[in-house]
């Protein structure tokens, strides 16, 4: 599929789902979530959000996810995502399946799997990731839920790539390189959320 039309499919939802929640938010009880995503803290990558109402079957997600570590082998895996997602809830809000869209930016100074015994990484700046997500919501007992979610689209980085051993650049430019995009999985999870109104 064509990226500029991709995009604007996305950004034409999401506005749609801005109209009609902004209509529909006048008789809706309002209810907001802290979550943290437990599958990404067990390899020490804190991936924190806040969930809240913006219409009868719709709400609005905020995350950061970072790594702030080398991988075990010592080569770079530091990075950062900051995404924005409004979602759709089929039957019931914060309870059952759920599709989402989202934008987001990155940083990052990682070194790719496939290049690991070259001893290369890139280091980005800046990037950007539009793409979508599915997941499921259980509220639990009392004031705590379950989300459980795997999400993913086109990303688009600016990068430099360095030596490990050197950190001389790889090629003779000055400015940064542009990927030429790739479709990735890259959200995924299970969260545990809390209500806190």
């Amino acid at each position: 599929m064509n990226f500029k039309l991709y995009t604007f499919s996305i950004i034409l939802c999401i506005g749609s789902f801005q109209i009609y929640a902004q209509e529909d938010s006048i008789t809706v009880q309002k209810e907001t979530y802290i979550k943290g995503n437990g599958a990404t803290i067990l390899l020490a990558i804190p991936h924190i959000g806040i969930e809240t109402t913006v219409g009868k079957k719709f709400s609005y997600q905020f995350d950061v996810m970072a790594s702030f570590w080398n991988s075990i082998d010592g080569l770079p895996y530091k990075f950062g995502i900051a995404t924005s997602e409004l979602r759709y809830h089929f039957k019931k809000r914060f309870h059952g399946i759920y599709a989402g869209a989202h934008v987001a930016g990155t940083t990052f100074k990682i070194a790719k799997n496939f290049r690991v015994r070259d001893f290369e990484y890139q280091q980005g700046l800046g990037g950007y990731m539009v793409g979508s997500t599915i997941g499921f919501q259980k509220k639990l007992k009392g004031k705590w839920m379950l989300d459980v979610f795997i999400g993913g689209g086109w990303h688009q980085g600016y990068y430099k790539g360095y030596h490990v051993d050197t950190g001389e650049r790889l090629e003779p430019a000055t400015k940064y390189n542009k990927s030429g995009g790739e479709w990735l999985p890259y959200r995924g999870g299970i969260m545990l959320a809390y209500k806190i109104n």
